[in-house]
């Protein structure tokens, strides 16, 4: 009885956490973005009250409207946001992956007692805090920082350059700060690979890039898939980077929700970017989902 009570408990506790943490505000914020914008609080109407009886709900369904998300799809600078927001998280996602793999195929392939200190140094930044790390990169990239400093030692550049408020400053700082999402499902997948494949390979006279290209990429893919979606989804909505490091000319969709948020105070516009960033998110979720079930299938 007790095992069978705590198989339950096991089951729908994951279930219970997504509805009051995910869906019940995703619920929240849908409502509020078929509201309109109002001079009270909160600043969005109708606003439901449930012991108001049958025609309060009536007239509270009547008030709702999509005009916010017409609005987004009209107005250029809202799709300028979600462009730019993809750019960015698909180069960096890229960069992330040209790095991230040699990254974690030389610790995978490295002494079994090497392993766990090499990983740890892959986690350390995140021992400190990342608005911190952040403004660390703003000190490295101004005109008399460390970058500069360098470059001009090594006599790269003649004259020092004008790294920040750029898309540059804004796809280091991308790429620094989510390194280890990449690097980490890679290494796990990697670190599962026998080496005697390798072997085999090799002892079949198969070059050493053909090996990789044949046996190494094919057996990593899902971690692959699992470092890029961990990667691109919160660049999406990243705001802390791009804000502190690019140009006001450049707007992510991060920042155009903390404008309508808090300066505009237009809630229904900002929760239908919110929501509409959420569903346009989900399509890769659900790919990478079905290829992770097409793998397990194939492996039974």
């Amino acid at each position: 009885m007790k095992h069978s009570l705590f198989s339950r408990l096991v089951v729908v506790l994951p279930y219970l956490w997504l509805l009051v943490f995910f869906l019940a505000p995703f619920l929240l914020a849908l409502k509020i973005s078929f509201s309109q914008t109002a001079m009270a609080l909160p600043p969005y109407q109708p606003v439901l009250d449930l012991g108001a009886g049958w025609p309060a709900l009536r007239e509270f369904f009547a008030q709702l409207s999509a005009d916010s998300y017409a609005l987004i799809a009209s107005d250029p600078l809202y799709l300028s946001s979600f462009l730019k927001s993809l750019q960015v998280a698909g180069v960096s996602t890229v960069l992330l992956l040209l790095i991230g793999y040699p990254l974690a195929y030389g610790i995978a392939r490295s002494a079994r007692n090497l392993q766990p200190l090499l990983v740890m140094l892959v986690v350390l930044p995140f021992w400190t805090s990342f608005l911190i790390r952040v403004y660390a990169w703003i000190n490295i990239l101004q005109r008399d920082g460390l970058l500069n400093g360098a470059l001009l030692a090594l006599h790269v550049i003649d004259a020092p350059r004008g790294w920040l408020a750029t898309d540059t400053a804004i796809y280091i700082g991308v790429v620094y700060s989510y390194l280890p999402f990449m690097v980490l499902p890679l290494y796990a997948a990697l670190e599962k690979i026998d080496p005697a494949l390798l072997e085999a390979a090799a002892d079949l006279g198969c070059p050493r890039w053909h090996a990789f290209w044949r046996v190494i990429l094919p057996l990593t893919r899902a971690g692959i898939a699992a470092g890029a979606l961990l990667c691109f989804i919160p660049i999406m909505g990243e705001f802390v980077i791009p804000d502190l490091l690019g140009s006001s000319q450049s707007l992510m969709v991060g920042q155009t929700l903390w404008t309508e948020f808090f300066s505009n105070r237009d809630w229904p516009v900002a929760s239908a970017i919110a929501v509409t960033l959420l569903i346009a998110l989900l399509g890769p979720i659900l790919i990478y989902e079905r290829l992770q079930r097409r793998a397990i299938e194939g492996e039974s």
